[in-house]
């Protein structure tokens, strides 16, 4: 790691917005998650929170890549419970769906706390869902075809999201709140001791201006113990870290 590779990290992560998310309900195909999840990154998504059954949660992580690290999945087996507990959070819940009530997506004022439900490309957004949301946004189409795939359509509108909180300077400073901030870091410069951390409920050790662990072999000497003794591997962590 070098100082400016830090730079970098900080500066995008201070630009993460974490009042806008997704929440994909039931979308199972591994590409079409990763392809969502790349747009999140790309847009300053803070996190992305799927409902999905575990194996197939497992097998879209896979798929995801590297882009995983920077934006993490939160994983959901109840649409329902999901999006309540996003309400519950303060985020207005907004369905891509075609309904009577829908309006063009870039109509929506994304500047306010939201999460953008997708649904499957077959089943779209579950009845349940799309009664529960605040707003429904449709993308106007003037082909023969009915709909973009799933990812597409999330691009679209998160594109159209990123664009009006250019507008609104929301991307000119930090919306994190330090400990989150801070956390995020550490677990982008050191996913593997992060990890291994938060296995162990121990705090993150402190780190130098390159990202660096500042005394590692005192903490692994205080660290190794522990580890052999939930057995966890070590030698692995040290390794790719």
């Amino acid at each position: 790691m070098t100082f400016a590779r830090v730079q970098r990290l900080k500066d995008v992560l201070a630009r993460r917005q974490p009042d806008l998310t997704v929440l994909t309900d039931f979308v199972n195909k591994p590409h079409n998650i990763a392809a969502i999840q790349r747009t999140c990154d790309a847009v300053g998504v803070h996190e992305l929170h799927i409902a999905l059954d575990q194996g197939a949660f497992r097998q879209a992580r896979m798929t995801s890549g590297g882009t995983y690290r920077w934006v993490p999945v939160i994983q959901h087996f109840s649409s329902v419970d999901a999006a309540s507990h996003l309400r519950g959070q303060g985020f207005k819940l907004v369905a891509a769906q075609w309904s009577e009530r829908a309006i063009a997506y870039d109509h929506y004022d994304f500047t306010q706390p939201t999460a953008l439900i997708m649904g499957a490309e077959k089943q779209g957004v579950s009845p349940e869902l799309t009664e529960m949301a605040d707003e429904h946004l449709m993308i106007p189409m003037q082909g023969m075809a009915a709909s973009f795939n799933v990812s597409v359509a999330a691009a679209i509108m998160l594109n159209e999201a990123r664009l009006q909180r250019e507008r609104a300077g929301c991307y000119q400073r930090s919306h994190l709140d330090p400990e989150t901030f801070e956390k995020t870091l550490f677990r982008w410069l050191q996913p593997n001791i992060a990890d291994l951390c938060e296995r162990l409920n121990e705090p993150y050790p402190e780190l130098d201006d390159e990202g660096d662990l500042i005394n590692p072999s005192a903490w692994f000497a205080r660290i190794s113990p522990m580890a052999q003794a939930a057995g966890l591997p070590l030698r692995h962590i040290m390794h790719k870290s």
